[in-house]
């Protein structure tokens, strides 16, 4: 059964892309720690992140690094937090979280509520700067 991830790849579920290109994906997160939280996946369905072929991990990387720097210029903060956790949904995939602090990449955390609206515009924003 295919994860909730390939089907928003394959158009299934609707979501607020940033950026795609062959491989790779990203999308804003429906359930926010920050605005612009994004997640970056593989367009394969592969588990666990470091199951992902050296080559494609490292094309993964340089693709986030190109949303990341999106985001920053988008978004007012200090930095672009990177994590992995991948309990959720079992479907490699990277956090951007923009952060000011440490304590905004906590997970545990209550997150932003998801205003539909917000995050078209914001998605439009981001894929203009993306490069």
């Amino acid at each position: 059964m295919a994860t909730i991830f390939s089907r928003i790849v394959a158009g299934e579920i609707p979501c607020h892309k940033v950026a795609e290109n062959e491989e790779f994906f990203a999308f804003l997160d429906i359930n926010p720690l920050a605005e612009g939280h994004t997640l970056v996946i593989p367009k394969a369905e592969i588990d666990y992140i470091f199951d992902i072929d050296d080559d494609q991990l490292g094309c993964m990387m340089v693709f986030a690094k190109r949303v990341a720097a999106a985001l920053q210029t988008t978004i007012v903060c200090k930095r672009i937090a990177l994590s992995v956790i991948g309990l959720e949904v079992p479907h490699a995939h990277i956090h951007l979280v923009p952060i000011n602090k440490e304590s905004d990449v906590y997970f545990g955390r209550e997150k932003l509520a998801a205003d539909h609206e917000k995050m078209a515009e914001l998605a439009a924003k981001i894929q203009e700067n993306y490069k």
